[in-house]
């Protein structure tokens, strides 16, 4: 779906063509209320279609923050505070984000980070220990695991 920024819609045809950008897929409300002033509807207009559109079912915020972080969780093997992070910039509420984060197992999490760390691990060449154990830290806390937990997974790999 293509929206040009040159032409400016009526609200009805705004309406119309957010109704299929968020039938598409799960959208936060931050990117539906840029959508929306792209084509040129601010004011009331703007908030109109954005409650019709939440009435309708077609924007939920609670159900975004769900699909996201279990896409991003799944597909990219993000950590939660990463999926927190990218949460936070698409302007999702505090309480959706927590509960979206409660979604990932915690069995799950762990289990994904083992399997990035080992991953990784086999693609070191470094022969000092040290360089090796922070090169794989930095690296799962830069895919967003917390560093509590990043740092015990890499002392237990290196006792084997």
């Amino acid at each position: 779906m293509e929206f040009t920024s040159k032409k400016f819609l009526t609200p009805q045809q705004a309406f119309e063509q957010l109704k299929q950008y968020c039938a598409y897929q799960e959208r936060s409300h931050k990117e539906v209320r840029t959508k929306l002033l792209e084509v040129g509807l601010r004011g009331n207009d703007l908030e109109d279609i954005i409650a019709k559109l939440i009435e309708q079912g077609y924007l939920n915020e609670e159900r975004f923050a769900v699909a996201f972080a279990g896409g991003k969780f799944r597909m990219k093997h993000w950590g939660k505070n990463k999926i927190t992070q990218e949460l936070k910039r698409k302007g999702v509420s505090d309480y959706n984000i927590n509960k979206a984060i409660k979604e990932i197992p915690e069995e799950d999490n762990r289990e994904a980070l083992q399997q990035l760390l080992e991953k990784k691990a086999a693609a070191l060449k470094d022969k000092n220990i040290f360089t090796r154990k922070k090169k794989l830290a930095n690296f799962l806390i830069g895919k967003g695991y917390e560093s509590q937990l990043v740092w015990k997974e890499v002392g237990e790999h290196f006792k084997k």
